[in-house]
């Protein structure tokens, strides 16, 4: 572990007791600590190009190699050629197996206790916003005996563009009509968990949402700001902190959709921080000109030595 990241570790740990970070997390987070492969090991979640393959055996695309790994391409495609009905069925199937959380999930639903364990003061829940599919997080959170609300974007029908909120403790899910006004999201007795790119939904197959297609990006860049669709508390949280972006980089093309909607939300400049291992140098440019820091590690390296200084 290069020495100079120890002051940067000290200053996340202290936010995170400060409630003051938000992690972001991509789907590299759901490769933590697995094997990197071209073919899917279908034992743990696939990564973007992963998926962009499978979903293309709904509607093969007379495209090049490349093209096949491109999901946002592949998604557009089936959507157009089978419809949006085989689309979601085969992306269903994917996320409906229960995958083993990794070390990010496991460490983010041990948190809020070791914080309450080490101080009365810090602030007793935690905020984390996902662009995955999957629940994984949430089954972590449920491991470790860690109430939580989740926050999940609709990506189509007659609420597209709002939020669906799913209370602590399996209540019925309840549409965020008018986001200012609405009572519930307030952090001040359970964790949230903001789902900007909509889930899988157990319970109820119709209530599956995926921001996937080239159509949903325009939409969903076209959409009110993050600070006119969550619970103000929610909005406020997201407007006064530091963002540690995990398990994303350069080729994630939905990441300038992400930083459009979250930096729009924040009031003042807060510095944020990505952790990336052996960066490109388009990526390097990328974070820089946006101001994030980058720290060049595997994510469970960074994950253990933000444990040893925050509890879990």
């Amino acid at each position: 572990m290069p020495p100079d990241l120890d002051p940067h570790f000290e200053m996340v740990a202290s936010a995170f007791v400060n409630g003051r970070v938000v992690p972001l997390l991509g789907a590299g987070v759901n490769l933590c600590g697995h094997p990197r492969t071209d073919v899917w090991d279908r034992r743990f979640l696939p990564d973007g190009a992963q998926l962009a393959r499978e979903l293309a055996l709904v509607a093969p695309l007379p495209k090049s190699e490349a093209a096949l790994s491109d999901l946002i391409q592949v998604s557009q495609w089936v959507s157009v050629m089978a419809g949006t009905g085989p689309l979601y069925a085969q992306l269903r199937e994917v996320f409906e197996p229960e995958y083993a959380p990794t070390a990010v999930h496991e460490y983010l639903a041990a948190l809020p206790q070791a914080l309450r364990r080490s101080d009365a003061d810090a602030p007793q829940h935690q905020v984390v916003v996902t662009t995955n599919y999957d629940d994984v997080l949430e089954r972590a959170f449920d491991a470790a005996g860690e109430p939580y609300e989740v926050f999940t974007y609709i990506a189509a029908g007659p609420d597209v563009g709002k939020f669906l909120h799913y209370p602590a403790g399996g209540g019925e899910a309840i549409l965020v009509e008018v986001a200012n006004t609405y009572l519930a999201g307030d952090l001040s007795e359970v964790s949230a968990i903001v789902k900007l790119h909509g889930a899988l939904d157990r319970r109820d197959e119709a209530r599956d949402s995926f921001v996937i297609r080239e159509d949903d990006y325009i939409g969903y860049l076209a959409g009110e700001k993050l600070s006119m669709l969550l619970p103000s508390p929610l909005a406020a949280k997201l407007s006064r902190c530091h963002f540690l972006f995990l398990g994303y980089s350069l080729r994630d093309w939905n990441l300038r959709v992400i930083l459009h909607r979250i930096w729009g939300a924040q009031l003042h400049g807060w510095n944020s921080w990505a952790v990336q291992l052996d960066p490109p140098a388009l990526d390097e440019k990328f974070w820089e000109q946006r101001k994030v820091e980058l720290i060049d590690l595997e994510l469970e390296q960074y994950i253990d030595r933000l444990a040893a200084l925050t509890g879990p």
